[in-house]
């Protein structure tokens, strides 16, 4: 193809309607999590919404460098169009055609997207467009894709589905999408007016058991729990190994207090999504919530159930780590950064030392005190007065605190959760003094960019800050849009 027809096609590109031209995500920025959901879309969503997640996994198939996996996805969805959406094949396909014609451009194939350039005229020449058209299935596409995206997103998404349904009101597709899309926003005011919703898409998709479970959690946020819970029964009943009722499900028996319950449900959702970062958080959310209820009881009924309370301690930090090791933000798995900190202290406050020199708090817990703004007696602040450590370390203790080796204190800085996962190593294999420091170490990169120089507490002076940053993933939004808690 000429150089001229190259410049054409570079000025066509940009008018298609598809993924490439929504400003979904920069490429560094796409997670595994969010890849992981929308394979479990493909397998346990209905037959109609399978096109959809295709044409999404095509688009995070070319991100990772991986074209010929995307025109693969790009096939299959083909495939599904005409199969499930045979009257509105062409309309339904504008979509996938300009995501081939873009990653055909981008493997330098510049004939074979100028077909797909073509095809796309082809249909939207019928409507006086050359290249783009106004449809409600195409505003349905793009809702959808935005929420599966998730985060600042959902307001465009609500949008879509807004200007979908003034063209096709009480569609059954486009009313679950303002649905799960209101409940996404729904931090903001107008409550009352998201269950409405809710109930009116239920009214029109009674097959629907996400949004069932949906009602049920906004239901619950309104103090009106009773009520919803037998849509979460009902929702478990009909669809059972729905990975997105499942985990739904299990937020709502989380705050209803039946943290037993939730974790039975949590794991069956990561049984069907192994790699899920964001799953594996949740889990430990609800140990932590567990362990918490014994450490509300005082530290004299801590020392009573003291087995179970580091069982449950330990579950939880376990599930932090293969979290993080899943590719969740350290940032998010240890979301308010005093459960790292946490972290640091039970693994050195776990050595068996006398009582008499369990006297003094870690400065480091005072100076995450002293980051967060408050003198305030927390849980964990409560819990480490009865577990610190004295200042008069013997000699051996100071020798086992040092770094092993000069090698240590260079690890490379960009490394994801470098000095976290140093820190888990030294953990297992006992050295407890080291595994504290790394822990410490490893706040501080976290903590490098925040305004109040934190850092400086947790960083040695040897490390340099300047220039040096922390890789790391931030969370996706979870199934279908809906907001990760933190």
């Amino acid at each position: 193809m000429s150089e001229v027809s190259k410049n054409s096609l570079e000025k066509i590109l940009p008018q298609l309607k598809c993924h490439f031209t929504w400003n979904l995500f920069k490429e560094e920025s796409v997670s595994h999590d969010l890849e992981a959901r929308v394979c479990n879309q493909i397998e346990f969503l209905n037959t109609e919404f399978k096109a959809t997640m295709y044409n999404l996994l095509a688009y995070i198939k070319h991100h990772r460098g991986q074209n010929e996996a995307a025109l693969e996805c790009l096939r299959q969805t083909e495939e599904l169009i005409q199969r499930v959406h045979a009257d509105h094949a062409e309309i339904r396909s504008v979509v996938t055609w300009g995501n081939y014609a873009w990653v055909y451009y981008h493997m330098g194939r510049l004939s074979e997207a100028q077909v797909y350039v073509d095809k796309v005229k082809h249909v939207c020449e019928k409507f006086s467009n050359p290249y783009s058209i106004e449809c409600p299935e195409l505003e349905s596409e793009e809702g959808w894709t935005l929420l599966q995206c998730g985060g600042q997103r959902n307001e465009r998404a609500k949008v879509c589905f807004e200007k979908a349904l003034e063209k096709k009101p009480n569609n059954p597709e486009f009313s679950s999408g303002l649905a799960i899309a209101m409940y996404s926003l729904d931090d903001k005011p107008q409550k009352q007016y998201c269950v409405s919703v809710l109930k009116e898409a239920i009214e029109l998709n009674p097959d629907n058991q996400y949004i069932k479970v949906l009602l049920a959690l906004k239901l619950q946020k309104i103090n009106k729990e009773t009520e919803g819970e037998p849509l979460v029964v009902e929702a478990l009943e009909k669809a059972p190994c729905q990975t997105d009722v499942l985990h739904n499900a299990a937020k709502f028996y989380q705050t209803k207090g039946d943290v037993d319950k939730a974790i039975e449900l949590f794991q069956k959702a990561l049984e069907s999504m192994p790699n899920s970062g964001y799953i594996c958080h949740q889990i430990a959310r609800c140990y932590r919530g567990k362990a918490k209820q014994i450490q509300d009881t005082g530290y004299s009924e801590v020392r009573r159930n003291r087995e179970k309370f580091e069982e449950l301690s330990k579950y939880a930090m376990d599930y932090s780590s293969k979290a993080i090791e899943k590719g969740l933000s350290p940032l998010y798995a240890y979301s308010d950064l005093t459960e790292l900190e946490t972290e640091c202290h039970q693994t050195a406050f776990n050595r068996e030392l006398p009582d008499t020199e369990r006297k003094q708090p870690h400065q480091g817990y005072y100076n995450l005190q002293e980051y967060h703004g408050t003198s305030e007696d927390t849980p964990v602040q409560q819990h480490l007065k009865g577990l610190s450590i004295s200042t008069k370390s013997t000699e051996k203790e100071k020798m086992k605190y040092q770094p092993q080796n000069a090698a240590e204190n260079q690890l490379p800085q960009n490394a994801p959760n470098s000095w976290y996962l140093q820190g888990l190593t030294h953990k297992l294999n006992g050295d407890l003094w080291q595994a504290a420091e790394c822990f410490e170490k490893e706040l501080g990169y976290l903590l490098m960019n925040s305004p109040s120089g934190i850092s400086r507490f947790f960083l040695p002076t040897s490390e340099p800050e300047e220039g040096s940053e922390k890789v790391s993933q931030g969370a996706e939004s979870s199934t279908l849009g809906e907001p990760l808690d933190s």
